[in-house]
């Protein structure tokens, strides 16, 4: 029933989704006993659903929950970490930030039987802990991309893009990394998995990508016909869209596919770090597990629950100190100048 009304909203909202920095506060559903405040990145809309059920077991905790885009949470985390109003918890699939905070000290450790039933990869000196895994895509319009030419590997991106009839001219997009952690993060980890990396970063630039901060706006754009396929999105909001009716493929590429996890630290400022740790362990269970997967359509990552299980082609980007390497200031702005001069018109 739940994602029966989450659809049915999607269909009347169409792309009116929250805005970033957008809040929104769930009243306890019996006498107020306790307070959390989230920071997330995942839409309100697709969230509410998992704060709703938890507070089914839990009516006594009011949650806040604000939207806050990857690239952001970081910097206003440390902003606002002394503050009363600071947030208890961070869930981001900007993993390279979220394991920043937790190298530079900024993580409470949290250690139960919900933590010690992930894989090893998706959980970092028991502060950092993926909650959900995001496999990345390319998605595109069935009804301006014809079926016999959608790509199913990056090749065939490449060869689709410099195709004599330039059918993605202007009808492309990605993510732009200078604004987008989670664009920088998978841009990164393509340049270190391929050496096709910058051919196709070119072929997009010579095909006027559209960028764009957000992935809510790339499959605005490509639902709408705008852009004919976008590249290295995040499925799942692509798949909420599908059931609800949007004209959209998903085609996760033969050759690899990243996974992305959605991670969740506890700020050692946290002032209601009790009731993080007890929402952490919910996110975990079988129960939130299954939340998660059928209604908020992030897929289950802890093993023994039933879900998709990973495709052959998977390829998980380990939580650890790995990701750390790209946030350095020199490699950073060294990538960043090379990825404009690739994209950017030439």
């Amino acid at each position: 029933m739940m994602r029966t009304v989450f659809l049915l909203l999607l269909l009347v909202a169409g792309p009116a989704f929250a805005a970033p920095g957008d809040v929104q506060r769930f009243p306890a559903k019996g006498t107020a006993t306790a307070e959390l405040r989230i920071h997330g990145s995942t839409d309100i809309e697709v969230f509410a659903t998992v704060i709703t059920d938890y507070q089914r077991l839990h009516p006594g905790t009011e949650i806040v929950y604000e939207d806050v885009i990857t690239q952001d949470m970081y910097a206003q985390y440390l902003r606002q970490r002394h503050s009363p109003t600071g947030p208890d918890m961070l869930i981001s699939s900007g993993m390279d930030l979220q394991a920043k905070l937790v190298n530079d000290g900024h993580a409470l450790p949290h250690r139960s039987p919900q933590t010690d039933a992930l894989p090893a990869w998706a959980q970092w000196r028991h502060e950092a802990f993926g909650i959900s895994y995001e496999p990345v895509a390319m998605v595109y319009n069935t009804r301006t991309l014809p079926a016999a030419r959608v790509p199913k590997t990056r090749r065939q991106l490449l060869e689709l893009l410099r195709a004599p009839d330039a059918p993605l001219a202007g009808k492309v997009g990605t993510y732009d990394v200078e604004r987008s952690s989670v664009g920088y993060l998978l841009a990164t980890q393509d340049g270190q998995r391929g050496s096709m990396a910058g051919a196709l970063l070119g072929a997009l630039g010579d095909n006027q990508v559209q960028l764009e901060e957000r992935t809510g706006v790339l499959l605005d754009r490509v639902s709408s016909g705008q852009l004919s396929l976008v590249y290295n999105v995040l499925g799942s909001y692509a798949q909420a869209r599908i059931d609800a009716g949007a004209p959209l493929g998903i085609v996760e590429p033969e050759d690899y596919t990243l996974v992305v996890l959605r991670t969740a630290v506890i700020p050692r400022t946290a002032q209601n770090a009790a009731e993080a740790r007890r929402f952490l362990d919910y996110l975990l269970s079988p129960r939130g597990q299954q939340v998660l997967s059928r209604e908020a359509r992030l897929m289950s990552i802890v093993p023994t629950q039933r879900g998709r299980a990973p495709g052959r082609s998977y390829r998980p980007i380990l939580l650890g100190p790995g990701l750390l390497v790209y946030l350095d200031a020199l490699k950073r702005r060294q990538f960043l100048d090379a990825w404009k001069g690739s994209t950017q018109p030439r």
